[in-house]
This record gives structure tokens, C-alpha cells and sequence, in this order.
């Protein structure tokens, strides 16, 4: 089994990452053993996370996320996919560092009825 999950930094950035081991990454972030982006910017609280059935699909997942802007991302952890394909959509219009995969994402992973959000 494995995850695609989202953090929101001490700073109120958020952190995407894949694992085959969410509650030990996670303690690994908030412990500052995984250098990089979360290391300065603890705590962290976890606010979604996603099973994958393989490595590469939590990986692929990981990388279209990244690419997506905030409000994209926050639309996808509150499950409001009409949101998600807008966003999507205004790209061309808007455009950002997103991959422009929405589709792939949203045919890969078994969402809504699997995401959890544990925020507020």
C-alpha cells in the first residue's frame, strides 16, 4: 500500500509527498529527519492523504499535485471535483506551473470516497 499525502507547514505552505509508510513519514517530518522543505518549517499537521495501489500512481499523483495551485489543491482536499475541473479548465486562461493532468489524476485515484482530510 501506498500514499500520496499533504501537509500544511508551520508557515501555512503545504508540503505533497508519497510514502509507503504514511504514519512513519509523517513522524520522520515532524522530527526534522527528512531534509529538505518541511525541515524549517515544523510543526506540520497532516490534512490529506490518499491510498495508492502502487509506488508509481502515488508518485505520478505526488507530481500533478505539486503542480497545482493552492486553491486547485484545497479544492481537491474539500472533494469539490466541479472546482477542481474549473480550475483545470481556466489554465489556459491562467497559466501555472501545473502539469494540466486533472484528468489523469482524478481517473488514477479512487477519489472522493477514499481521501480523508483531517484539518479543523
Amino acid at each position: 500500500m501506498f500514499w500520496v499525502y499533504i501537509l500544511r507547514c508551520a508557515d501555512d505552505s503545504y508540503y505533497t509527498g508519497h510514502t509507503d509508510n504514511l504514519e512513519m513519514r509523517i513522524g520522520q517530518h515532524q522530527t526534522g529527519e527528512c531534509a529538505g522543505y518541511t525541515v524549517t518549517r515544523r510543526p506540520l499537521e497532516l490534512i490529506w492523504s490518499q491510498e495508492c495501489p502502487t509506488r508509481q500512481e502515488a508518485l505520478s499523483a505526488e507530481r500533478q499535485i505539486k503542480g497545482w495551485n493552492r486553491k486547485k489543491k484545497e479544492a481537491m482536499m474539500r472533494g469539490d471535483w466541479a472546482e477542481v475541473s474549473r480550475l483545470a479548465q481556466s489554465k489556459s486562461a491562467h497559466p501555472s506551473t501545473s502539469s494540466g493532468r486533472t484528468d489523469l489524476l482524478l481517473q488514477a485515484l479512487p477519489f472522493p470516497k477514499e481521501s480523508t482530510r483531517d484539518a479543523d
